[in-house]
């Protein structure tokens, strides 16, 4: 008599249970056993097994039927979890859905069941990524910039063929065709991609004298780089097509560009807005004054309050660098900055002598405070 649990008890399911709630069973219970999210759970395990086992059983309408009508015995030698030969279509489905059609996690689980030959030798090519150093201004206004590339180009000898004229492609031997080789470790069956062929599945029986079969050449490159107004540093700029091209005919990988700003000697930049510091004379902050001040447009005049104190922070709306598409500018934040001078002279230090006649803490907002603080510190 069979020891074997009820498949449907083991996906917790009724007798006439559907093709969906079958699928939904399963995917609950291979979230929860699966050996990945349970590494040296030797029960779990057994649970994945037994629901996979289950599921491919009944996801079967031929072997459901049997089963249905004579129990394990109609199945026996067509299931038993992962030690015999089985159809895992309708699991795959499933294992397409919790971890991604093109994960190639099914396929390693379950041993490849079902994999196909390559059958096509177009690889896309690599996509690279590179450094653009550019200048402050090129950043802020935009740029052309000519950069050059070291990239596999297709072979002008075989014409990206990979063979000298009339070598046809073959069958790889040592994958068979299936562009990837395969070893077992416990219980998964772990793939990669085939050394001798990279996963085309065939090879060249005459290779180019020039390639040597890979059907690609190394070459230095020119590229134009439109670099637009606003980018700002660190941030990467996508050159579709402009990567490595492809074996024997296949596209073209992308040239992924991360753009380097170097310092500007009065300007900072913060993402959009721009600051700088402002020198200004002792006569320029208490009396208040009209100045000059850069910004990147040029310069622009700036009216400095009476009683300005040093480090004050002033805002130019819209002087800031144009934001990525065009829509709106930051802005330029001045930063006020009173400079004591560093020689007098006699007439200089007579006036300097005279006004500090004058320096009684009253005029003197900051310092006001500050004594007062003092004084009621130590009462």
């Amino acid at each position: 008599m069979s020891t074997k649990r009820d498949y449907y008890e083991i996906l917790g399911l009724a007798k006439g249970a559907g093709t969906d709630e079958i699928k939904k069973a399963y995917r609950k219970l291979a979230m929860r056993y699966h050996p990945d999210r349970n590494p040296g759970n030797k029960e779990s395990e057994n649970k994945f097994k037994e629901a996979s086992e289950a599921a491919e059983v009944l996801l079967n309408d031929e072997k459901r039927s049997r089963y249905d009508q004579f129990g394990h015995a109609g199945v026996n030698g067509q299931a038993g979890g992962f030690g015999g030969s089985h159809d895992f279509s309708d699991l795959g489905d499933i294992f397409g859905d919790l971890f991604g059609r093109d994960s190639g996690f099914f396929g390693d689980i379950f041993g490849g069941t079902g994999r196909s030959r390559r059958g096509s030798r177009n690889n896309p090519g690599a996509n690279l990524q590179m450094s653009l150093t550019v200048e402050f201004n090129e950043a802020v206004f935009g740029a052309e910039k000519t950069m050059s590339v070291v990239k596999k180009v297709m072979c002008d000898s075989c014409n990206g063929s990979g063979g000298e004229k009339g070598a046809q492609p073959i069958t790889c031997n040592q994958c068979n065709g299936y562009g990837e080789v395969r070893r077992q470790q416990g219980f998964f069956t772990l793939s990669s991609t085939c050394p001798r062929c990279q996963g085309s599945g065939q090879v060249i029986s005459n290779p180019c004298h020039k390639c040597h079969g890979e059907g690609l050449v190394k070459k230095k490159v020119d590229i134009l780089v439109k670099v637009p107004a606003g980018i700002d540093h660190e941030q990467r700029l996508r050159l579709p097509g402009e990567g490595e091209m492809g074996r024997f005919g296949g596209p073209p990988g992308d040239l992924y560009v991360v753009v380097k700003i170097l310092e500007h000697d009065f300007f900072v930049r913060d993402e959009f807005d721009i600051h700088c510091t402002v020198p200004i004379t002792f006569s320029q902050a208490a009396l208040g004054a009209s100045i000059e001040v850069p910004t990147l447009n040029g310069k622009v005049a700036v009216n400095i309050p009476l009683a300005t104190q040093s480090g004050k922070k002033m805002r130019l709306k819209n002087k800031g660098v144009v934001k990525l598409g065009g829509y709106g500018h930051g802005d330029q934040i001045l930063t006020i900055h009173v400079e004591t001078p560093s020689k007098l002279c006699s007439e200089q230090k007579e006036l300097f002598k005279k006004l500090s006649a004058y320096d009684n803490g009253n005029c003197n907002p900051m310092g006001r405070g500050f004594f007062n603080k003092v004084k009621n510190l130590f009462q």
